[in-house]
């Protein structure tokens, strides 16, 4: 079996120990738990400023540190799906406090204080995690200061970490719509098309795969008849390396790098546009019965 280097850490020189037998490599490393302490850090293919952004990682989340350099790079997992790429060390934090909740608006702002009114201090896109305590309230809103006392937040923004904040998850993908297209993006500021996916997916508890690839070959079960079957609003169109979201069975929801936007268009109109490029659907997949 060949193993995916997307979503297991090894290289020549080093590797996670949990693949130890699995591959070879001159040195083998548990790796250290730490924590995305900035709104978001791209995780790139190579340790250097001006290398390939394959995914990002939100505040909050926890990464496998592999490997840290005199540079400021750190070789990581992401824990949320497993993705494997290198983050500027300047990301990373403890592991404590513990996150309480989850960010449930499309953005929200961490103020320096309990009030809208006093500048924020940093802005945190949908899924971000964060550690809450003491709860307040200014003009009649509600807000959750940090554990740290160092924000706060609208109370209204959040969730408690472990529950889904929503039951459909073609209403949160369409919450994006105008988000600009940014590849390897997982972020209301911007994101992909299997981004899309993901991000909407974990707002109703569902956790799926990075990549498109991947995520066609793990989620939910085939429509067996693809597109001559009979289509659903929430149905997953796949072609070679795009996804996307059937808000019914004639508009699709995507995240398309041709209009650089999240948009919904008739489907008719991007099958055309792939058939004209001579790329078909690869699969119709349906993720929840």
């Amino acid at each position: 079996m060949t193993l995916d280097a997307r979503e297991n850490a090894f290289r020549p020189d080093l590797a996670d120990a949990r693949l130890r037998g699995h591959v070879e490599a001159e040195r083998f490393v548990e790796g250290d738990l730490r924590r995305i302490v900035v709104p978001s850090t791209p995780m790139r293919r190579a340790p250097r400023s001006d290398a390939l952004i394959d995914s990002e990682a939100l505040m909050g989340e926890l990464v496998r540190v592999f490997e840290q350099t005199a540079e400021g790079w750190a070789w990581v997992q992401l824990e949320t799906d497993a993705y494997v790429g290198y983050v500027s060390s300047d990301a990373l934090g403890p592991v404590d406090p513990v996150p309480t909740h989850r960010v449930t608006a499309l953005r929200t702002f961490v103020y320096s204080a309990a009030d809208l009114k006093f500048p924020p201090v940093a802005a945190l896109s949908m899924g971000s995690l964060l550690a809450l305590g003491q709860e307040a309230e200014t003009r009649g809103t509600q807000y959750r200061w940090l554990a740290d006392f160092s924000g706060a937040v609208v109370a209204r923004h959040v969730t408690a970490v472990d529950e889904a904040f929503d039951s459909d998850f073609v209403r949160v993908a369409e919450r994006f719509l105008e988000t600009p297209y940014l590849w390897g993006g997982r972020s209301s500021l911007g994101l992909d098309c299997s981004g899309l996916v993901q991000l909407s997916l974990a707002a109703t508890g569902v956790p799926v795969p990075r990549d498109t690839a991947l995520q066609e070959s793990a989620i939910g079960s085939q429509v067996e008849s693809g597109l001559d079957g009979e289509l659903r609003r929430g149905d997953l169109l796949f072609w070679n390396g795009h996804v996307g979201i059937l808000r019914d069975p004639a508009t699709l929801l995507h995240a398309s790098g041709f209009q650089m936007a999240v948009v919904s268009e008739p489907l008719s109109d991007v099958l055309a546009r792939y058939n004209r490029a001579g790329i078909a659907v690869t699969s119709v997949r349906r993720p929840l019965p």
